[in-house]
């Protein structure tokens, strides 16, 4: 019995002592869940009254002061919220990406240069997926017409710098974010200034020649950069794609800037989110009859380069372009890459066959056999896609079924401008009457102008301007 007795007496110690620690663990749950409840409301409330605040204040005065929250402001909103909280805001961030992969986004600097439609929807979705540090470079300022796009502009915000618009919002989503504002143009003659620190650039530049300046330089100094490509007069949003800029196709800004990148020595290896949409019939808006007595419309820009006339443009698709981006970036910082984007085509193949085939006949023509050509197949590509739009160049200048590179004028060296895109069978009729080494003078060789006509010869010499415009613009 006493053995009954002494082992009955050891349960209810043990089933007390178990008790007691399971109402200790208990408490100390309730304690801190009670704790983060209240710090929840206290800062819900201290939003709410910053808020309001601001709201009252907007409403006397339109400026930037009146509009962007007071760092006392930024202060009572942040005080008290520690990592605690900013885990559980982020939570489903780290989720996806594991502890590792978020110490690396939040670690992260990043510069977005052009704020606009797309840029203000890359810097709000980088900052609500963690990254605490960022800059925004953009010397405009918001208009009514931007808040058909614009992430953060409301009403109140027509007149203020779009970085400060930005600032502002993004403060309010993440007390703890680093924002670094700048009301200016990025220029190549100072641009380490503004991308000093960066681990990623955003490009987000509507201004061709500044976008390439930038590209241009985040290459040669080996700055991770992405750029957004044309999303103006766009409609369908399944036919949005990232991918190398080498593979872009379809689209009139991508294009361009590619064309002026691959004469800079600048062929692939940036990033690009674009659109494979074939513009409908989209045109400029209208400028008031005044404005075209005033002179050139090209030199009524403050700006050179940069839009005077704007494309129409869809608001949703921007947003699009914008969050591509920021999804890339995050994957990338994280260490979880998107891992081969799809391309709408790889026409790797079909550049060496042309080149291959280009050796093989200019050594025809010449009379022996030659190991190299004076151009290269980053050349091909841009004979092939930018300045003849991968089309023969013989009216109706339809997509050849078996394209094929030759010398144009046998007078001439083989060169980017002396040389064009045929079909196969115009080709064969190309070399048989232009470039066939002629022993009789009853059967001489032909002139191009002779065998194709004025037009052709006239599509070859606009080929021939363009070439050497992009050359002058590039200083080669």
């Amino acid at each position: 019995m006493n053995v009954f007795s002494a082992q009955s007496h050891r349960t209810q110690l043990i089933l007390a002592a178990v008790s007691a620690s399971l109402l200790t663990s208990g408490l100390f749950t309730a304690y801190n869940a009670y704790s983060r409840r209240q710090r929840r409301r206290d800062l819900d409330r201290d939003i709410r009254r910053s808020i309001a605040n601001h709201d009252e204040g907007s409403k006397e005065h339109l400026g930037p002061k009146d509009n962007k929250l007071s760092d006392e402001q930024i202060i009572r909103i942040g005080d008290g919220y520690d990592e605690e909280l900013i885990r559980e805001q982020l939570a489903r961030c780290y989720a996806f990406f594991g502890d590792e992969g978020m110490a690396r986004v939040r670690g992260k600097s990043v510069v977005v240069v052009g704020c606009g439609g797309v840029g203000s929807w890359v810097a709000v979705m980088l900052v609500r997926s963690g990254v605490s540090k960022i800059r925004l470079v953009d010397f405009d300022y918001v208009t009514l017409s931007s808040l058909n796009r614009h992430a953060t502009a409301v009403l109140a915000d027509v007149g203020m710098p779009k970085v400060v618009c930005i600032e502002r919002t993004l403060k309010q989503i993440s007390t703890w974010v680093e924002v670094d504002s700048r009301v200016e143009i990025w220029r190549k003659e100072d641009g380490g200034r503004l991308l000093e620190g960066a681990d990623w650039v955003i490009d987000a530049i509507d201004n061709i020649t500044t976008k390439v300046d930038l590209l241009k330089y985040c290459h040669e100094h080996h700055i991770k950069v992405f750029s957004s490509m044309g999303a103006s007069a766009k409609t369908d949003p399944t036919r949005v794609q990232i991918s190398d800029i080498s593979y872009t196709m379809y689209d009139p800004l991508a294009r361009s800037v590619r064309r002026k990148l691959r004469l800079q020595g600048v062929s692939s290896g940036i990033p690009v989110v674009y659109s494979t949409e074939v513009p409908g019939d989209v045109k400029l808006l209208p400028l008031p009859e005044e404005e075209f007595q005033k002179g050139d419309v090209k030199e009524l820009g403050v700006f050179d380069d940069f839009r005077v006339r704007i494309l129409p443009v869809l608001g949703s698709l921007p947003s699009l372009f914008g969050l591509h981006i920021a999804t890339y970036i995050l994957c990338e910082m994280a260490g979880k890459p998107i891992l081969n984007p799809l391309p709408i085509k790889n026409r790797k193949k079909l550049y060496e066959r042309l080149l291959r085939d280009l050796l093989h006949r200019e050594s025809k023509f010449i009379g022996e056999p030659i190991n190299k050509l004076p151009i290269d197949e980053d050349d091909v590509a841009l004979i092939f896609e930018d300045l003849h739009l991968g089309r023969s160049v013989v009216p109706p200048h339809a997509v050849p079924a078996h394209p094929t590179l030759l010398r144009w004028d046998p007078a001439k060296p083989l060169t980017l401008e002396n040389c064009v895109v045929f079909e196969s069978t115009q080709a064969e009729k190309h070399v048989r009457e232009c470039l066939t080494p002629r022993t009789k003078e009853a059967h001489p060789r032909k002139t191009p102008r002779a065998v194709w006509g004025d037009e052709v010869q006239a599509v070859v010499e606009r080929r021939v301007e363009e070439v050497a415009k992009y050359r002058t613009w590039v200083g080669l």
